[in-house]
């Protein structure tokens, strides 16, 4: 679809300008997991899924319940972080300039940081510790926010990988589908001639 726009230079020109996509509403997907392990390893095939354009995450973090009830989340991007490491480097060259290159990293450094905690998008980490607070001690819950996905290929991949659905912004069939691919244990081992 393409939206017209007509200048008034001259004779009348039409250009053709593509529209802007839409923003689509992405789902929410958490799975339980008996282990950290058993969930990175999920994460990391899904990983592998979407360089093959068959999925497209917006965020996928682990949250890991320690025996001590205290809740880790294990996300991918660090936006403080790269900020902070960002922000130093650019208030280093700029420092250089004033001949103060300690201060323009300090000052560089700190508002990376704040600039990458403000722009920290996905999943709501508060959100993640409250869901992740009904875990067992030990187990790990993997939370995707998925922008798109072949629905038949993903499913076929996680057929068997264990792990509950513990929310979901699927509709009904979709999620009974994925929770019965999940549980399909059996089979996949019968399939692997375990």
């Amino acid at each position: 679809m393409t939206l017209q726009i007509r200048l008034a230079i001259g004779r009348g020109f039409t250009a053709q300008l593509p529209r802007v996509k839409e923003r689509l509403m992405s789902d929410l997907l958490v799975i339980e997991f008996p282990s950290e392990a058993k969930a990175e390893g999920v994460r990391e095939m899904l990983l592998a899924m979407q360089k093959e354009y068959l999925i497209e995450l917006g965020d996928a973090v682990i949250a890991v319940k320690e025996a001590n009830g205290r809740i880790k989340l294990n996300q991918l991007l660090q936006p403080v972080a790269q900020g902070a490491v960002s922000g130093a480097l650019w208030g280093s060259l700029i420092g250089l300039l004033f001949m103060m290159p300690l201060a323009g990293a300090a000052l560089g450094a700190a508002s990376g940081a704040l600039g990458g905690k403000l722009a920290d998008l996905g999943i709501n980490d508060e959100f993640m510790r409250q869901a992740a607070r009904t875990l067992q001690s030990g187990n790990a819950a993997l939370f995707l926010l998925i922008r798109k996905m072949t629905t038949d290929k993903v499913l076929a991949a996680l057929r068997g990988v264990g792990g509950t659905v513990m929310r979901s912004s699927f509709d009904e069939t979709k999620e009974k589908a994925l929770q019965a691919a999940l549980a399909d244990v059996r089979a996949a081992r019968a399939e692997a001639g375990v």
